[in-house]
């Protein structure tokens, strides 16, 4: 019953074979897609609802759907090799560090002579030799440099990041261009999901981001510690740590030295910042009788590296890709809140742990629901201290913020009451930081619009003084 004439196997290995010749490898051998294929080409009981096997389906999966890529590094180098493995060859990859030699024990599209060269550029090159039809797309420069524009391009964006600061700013960025319907519903196509990859040490997660359905990523900061900080008197007069003295030299003694000119501002990313730190922390160490200050261990404390392990890497990444191609395709549901959990946590210090869960999103969530922020704060303060409660305030955390208010005798409707990016700006308002709120501002409920560099648009915040709510 079973038995199949020869002519009509040779008839549909025929036909195969002229779909797939497209992305047959030179030498002839079975198309790269082989495997993926047998995914795409057929249905099955674990597929999305939505997908549709076939040509249609391939085809969107290796000509139409866009990639962003954020991040070159340990991470970034796995995601590339592995988004184009599982079919997407068009993708845009951006990150503004250049090769260090220690990137090389786990950073694998680079060489001993790509040292000092972009990583984005240099990890472009090489996978777009290696894999047949790919097409990244390098971008050597800061996330923050691009515009609304660059980021709409993308169907999905992967991020791989290592620092909390750039993660809140391409969140923001995302969850900005959301646009919404008469009805209040969101405009389809406009919340671009985020793919979110992260390592520290032997742990790591994925989290899948859809703005305006689950939680963003500043929803979940609290989850987050801050960043630890070490008393300044601890710095200033007894160092007993090799962190200390690195602290010491970024902290206290760059201000005072000002080794490359008044205007020159600490930039961690520079070699030659980077080298004055560490001999002015290794200087340090010596006369307190510290040992362990070394230009790796400088670096890692000044710019706040994790370690990172390539078998983590490794994971999360194919984790991620496997994310984007749920996404992509909707071979299979990708990771949401109906299906158990849109959050992957992963641990391999002791065996291997993963797990899956949900988070609540937030509705005051100044990023994704687009809310002011209220902020309860005495008629007395002044706005230094208001800036400092924005600095330390759970549901914002910013880093410097400037901040203006509406005013009807501007030109622009809006007065700056302090900006500390723009020099001349922060000079003409640093008097204004010692000024009361209450004179400026006569009843609770006035906005404030707030920029900050951890953001990508301005964000308001409600001023609500204290004896208005008691009253």
């Amino acid at each position: 019953p079973n038995f199949q004439p020869w002519g009509s196997r040779w008839k549909r290995r025929t036909r195969r074979k002229q779909q797939r010749s497209l992305f047959v490898a030179a030498d002839g051998s079975m198309a790269r897609w082989d495997d993926l294929y047998r995914i795409l080409d057929r249905a099955g009981p674990m597929a999305g609802p939505n997908f549709q096997p076939g040509e249609d389906t391939k085809e969107m999966l290796h000509g139409m759907i866009r990639i962003l890529v954020v991040g070159a590094g340990g991470l970034g180098c796995e995601l590339l090799k592995d988004l184009t493995l599982s079919g997407f060859l068009n993708i845009d990859v951006i990150d503004m560090d250049t090769i260090e030699v220690t990137n090389l024990n786990r950073q694998f599209l680079f060489r001993q002579s790509d040292v000092g060269s972009s990583k984005s550029e240099t990890a472009a090159r090489f996978v777009n030799k290696r894999v047949k039809g790919a097409n990244i797309t390098p971008h050597f420069c800061k996330i923050q440099e691009k515009d609304a524009d660059f980021y709409k391009q993308f169907q999905i964006m992967v991020l791989g990041l290592d620092s909390l600061e750039a993660r809140r700013w391409i969140n923001d960025m995302v969850c900005s261009l959301m646009e919404f319907e008469d009805d209040g519903s969101i405009s389809p196509g406009s919340n671009i999901p985020m793919v979110d990859g992260g390592t520290e040490g032997l742990a790591g997660h994925v989290n899948v981001m859809y703005p305006g359905v689950t939680p963003c990523f500043e929803c979940i900061l609290p989850l987050f510690p801050p960043q630890v900080n070490f008393p300044m008197c601890t710095l200033a007069d007894i160092p007993r740590t090799p962190a200390h003295c690195v602290e010491w030299a970024k902290q206290i003694e760059w201000d005072r030295a000002r080794p490359f000119g008044a205007e020159a501002e600490l930039d961690c990313d520079d070699s030659k910042h980077l080298q004055w730190l560490y001999e002015t922390s290794l200087k340090r160490a010596n006369a307190h009788g510290i040992e362990g200050v070394t230009l790796k261990f400088t670096q890692g404390v000044a710019k706040r590296i994790i370690p990172a392990i390539a078998s983590t890497n490794a994971i999360v990444a194919a984790a991620c890709a496997t994310e984007c191609l749920k996404l992509a395709t909707g071979c299979s549901p990708h990771m949401q809140v109906d299906s158990g959990g849109h959050y992957m946590m992963y641990q391999g210090a002791e065996g291997v742990f993963t797990s899956t869960m949900a988070h609540e999103r937030k509705d005051d969530c100044a990023v994704c629901s687009r809310v002011s922020v209220k902020i309860e704060i005495a008629r007395e303060a002044t706005f230094a201290q208001l800036i400092e409660a924005l600095k330390t305030d759970e549901r914002l955390r910013l880093k410097d913020p400037s901040l203006s208010m509406p005013s009807a005798e501007s030109k622009s409707g809006m007065r700056t009451i302090y900006n500390p990016n723009v020099k001349s700006i922060r000079e003409a308002t640093l008097a204004n930081l010692d000024v009361s709120i209450g004179s400026w501002i006569a009843e609770s409920g006035v906005e404030l619009t707030v920029d900050d560099p951890v953001m990508a648009t301005q964000k308001q915040v409600a001023i609500h003084f204290l004896e208005a709510m008691e009253s």
